[in-house]
């Protein structure tokens, strides 16, 4: 039978989400890869608690992360009831809804039938009465927003999500999505857009500000690039990575001989903080407070760890970003 560690909140800082009553932990735990029948069971449930309990309370879902889809779901719903139901209420676990889920015109997008359809089927998977936080996980070109966000308000009405996100929307569609959640009651808590080091599109296309106009959260994906930001490869391109196998998310034409110094001079500014790549490269999406939460992905126990060891050090000074920039940027 798991118990928590006693002393799970010792170290983990947590950072309201918005002007929100929520809390989020600095990293938070996303099962996007490493939760599926390809997997062993156990190392799955080892996984989710140790995160637990070095203070990681976020687990982040969504209804097609597998593979195949639902699997990662399916692989929570059997851990919470296995050795972490007695924590519930100590957890955040969030769901989206976007992407294609099952065959027909009902199975993707950001119809109320399909979102709410959804919502049904990973509440099922996992076990649970209720998630935290329910996502539209994309924009849907052909639905009108008011359709897609009013979704998300039944959603809560219905008690079967707390709040309400939005994924890989932009800045304008963000401001429209608030807006109209706002008049229904709703307000939008948190939004997931991908942004790390390598990729400043958060940045660039005024997202950031938004969301701190708009006084709404934000969780980051990807913030260590598809295993970029990591040592794995500082010498090239491991037989075992996710570039070998020319993953639809990392190909092996994108590690190229250019990346890799730009990457080994990135391990040396993690060195003199003392630090890892990894760590370095979560700190920096998390320094001064612009972000909410970092979600990382863990194959392992021990990987998990070296992600939470980026809290010990989530301060630079004006040289250090000054460095990351002109290696970053050329």
């Amino acid at each position: 039978m798991y118990t928590a560690h006693p002393d799970r909140y010792a170290d983990m800082p947590y950072r309201r989400t918005g002007r929100s009553g929520l809390k989020l932990p600095a990293l938070s735990l996303g099962l996007w890869h490493n939760f599926g029948p390809d997997r062993p069971a156990e190392t799955q449930r080892a996984i989710l608690r140790r995160a637990f309990d070095l203070g990681v309370t976020h687990f982040d879902l969504a209804n097609n992360y597998g593979p195949p889809p639902g699997a990662a779901e399916s692989a929570l719903g059997d851990a919470l009831r296995a050795d972490l139901a007695p924590y519930r209420d100590e957890l955040v676990i969030s769901t989206k809804a976007g992407y294609l889920m099952w065959p027909g015109p009902y199975g993707e997008w950001g119809s109320r039938k399909y979102l709410l359809s959804s919502l049904d089927q990973s509440l099922a998977r996992m076990g649970l009465e209720y998630v935290d936080v329910f996502y539209s996980h994309r924009p849907d070109p052909d639905t009108p927003l008011e359709e897609t966000m009013g979704a998300l308000h039944s959603a809560v009405q219905q008690g079967k999500a707390l709040y309400v996100g939005v994924s890989n929307y932009s800045a304008e569609q963000t401001r429209e999505a608030a807006r109209i959640l706002a008049d229904l009651g709703t307000p939008l808590l948190i939004h997931q857009p991908r942004y790390s080091m390598l990729d400043r599109r958060p940045e660039d296309e005024g997202l950031l500000d938004a969301l701190d106009e708009l006084q709404v959260g934000s969780i980051v994906y990807s913030p260590l690039e598809q295993g970029l930001l990591t040592g794995r490869y500082l010498d090239g391109i491991p037989e075992d990575s996710r570039a070998a196998s020319d993953s639809p998310f990392l190909n092996s034409d994108a590690v190229t001989e250019d990346l890799v110094g730009r990457l080994r001079a990135l391990d040396e500014v993690a060195k003199s903080r003392g630090q890892t790549l990894a760590q370095l490269a979560l700190a920096w999406v998390l320094r001064g407070g612009r972000v909410t939460s970092a979600l990382v992905g863990a194959s392992s126990p021990r990987q998990l760890e070296d992600s939470v060891g980026a809290i010990r050090a989530l301060d630079f000074d004006a040289e250090e970003l000054a460095r990351i920039d002109a290696i970053v940027k050329g």
